[in-house]
């Protein structure tokens, strides 16, 4: 599945109200973190979307100001793996992926053309 992450810098509350009023969307599966919404998700004419506050974090692991990247969802880490291979570059040390207590495997990369994915086993 291919999902989009939309990333917010303290307001993901606020911006959850106006896409709930706007699209006649209700979020579900809320998280809260130390800096606020850790992870929400909502279906928006029939596209699921995440949100979260971790536009800083984001910010600070890849170097730019992102507020959107791509999650792309396997069912098994062998999947995933074979799947990064084709983006992998000569310069890459090692796959940028790790076990979390919610996936087996999960990570972000940026490709060749600063698109920012978001891999992950759910």
């Amino acid at each position: 599945m291919l999902i989009t992450h939309l990333h917010f810098g303290g307001d993901c509350a606020d911006a959850i109200a106006l896409y709930e009023k706007a699209f006649d969307a209700k979020a579900y599966d809320y998280d809260y973190g130390s800096n606020g919404i850790a992870h929400a998700r909502m279906k928006i004419h029939g596209q699921i979307i995440w949100l979260n506050d971790a536009k800083e974090h984001m910010k600070s692991g890849f170097g730019i100001d992102c507020s959107t990247h791509f999650v792309l969802t396997f069912n098994t880490p062998e999947e995933l793996l074979a799947c990064y291979e084709n983006f992998k570059t000569d310069d890459d040390a090692s796959a940028p992926f790790h076990e979390t207590p919610y996936s087996k495997l999960v990570g972000n990369f940026m490709d060749k053309f600063g698109v920012l994915w978001g891999f992950m086993v759910e």
